[in-house]
């Protein structure tokens, strides 16, 4: 699958980049607020942004997951790469002179340590696959199942009110919200699959605490501690995009 999704890009799928950046977007944004350290501005770090869109476009089709980079490590790289530009053309300036954009060489595409990733930065990248998942498995599944999983995880509402406000009984509401969790789960790890270049990528669903394929003997804790872990991205990542909404509108 992620083969395929490269391979949508190379082809210029306006569908697979509008996925890449929806998904991506905030956390490329937040990078590089975080890197620009009160150097750079809101528009600024909007315009750096479809940079680093453009860059990737640009570089697709020398991309080769087979060289170790991790999928997070790919999207940093060319982010750091667009925002050094960036910083140099402005000491250029200031010292009256002008500078070339440096090249994008190949050297992104190897795992290198000193690109500077975080363990911050990589559960934001994980956190934005989940996001993905739950906006797909929202269009998919029907809306009242798609509700009560809301209503009782995302809202965190104890099982009788979702069941009073919905006039069903509290054992509808358990089966219906198991059909979701079962979706989510299926979406989430085909997300992963998607954007992973890398085993440890492909791993990090359970360092996280959320169990894609729950063992049958622990199928109860599993399915809650499933549930707490995705309320508690949700959560997060509803903060990131205000946060990165009210700075676009600055």
């Amino acid at each position: 699958m992620t083969t395929g999704f490269v391979k949508r890009l190379r082809c210029n799928d306006q569908a697979a980049w509008f996925e890449l950046w929806e998904t991506f977007g905030p956390v490329v944004r937040a990078q590089l607020t975080k890197w620009g350290r009160g150097r750079i501005g809101a528009e600024t770090v909007r315009d750096l942004s479809q940079e680093t869109l453009a860059a990737l476009s640009e570089s697709i089709d020398r991309f080769d997951p087979t060289r170790g980079a991790r999928f997070s490590t790919w999207l940093l790289a060319i982010a750091k790469h667009v925002l050094g530009d960036e910083l140099d053309r402005r000491g250029a300036q200031k010292r009256g002179g002008s500078k070339r954009a440096a090249e994008l060489d190949d050297s992104w595409m190897a795992a290198a340590p000193g690109v500077g990733v975080d363990a911050q930065y990589e559960a934001a990248v994980f956190a934005a696959k989940v996001e993905a998942a739950l906006r797909a498995t929202e269009k998919e599944a029907d809306f009242t199942d798609f509700s009560i999983y809301s209503m009782r995880v995302l809202e965190n509402k104890p099982g009788r009110d979702v069941a009073a406000a919905l006039g069903i009984s509290e054992p509808t509401v358990s089966r219906r919200l198991a059909k979701v969790r079962e979706l989510l789960r299926m979406r989430l790890s085909e997300m992963i699959l998607v954007y992973s270049f890398t085993q440890e990528e492909r791993d990090e669903a359970a360092r996280n605490g959320i169990h894609l394929t729950p063992k049958q003997e622990s199928a109860a804790a599993d399915d809650a501690l499933f549930d707490d872990a995705i309320a508690e991205i949700h959560h997060r990542q509803a903060e990131l995009r205000r946060s990165d909404q009210a700075a676009r509108l600055r």
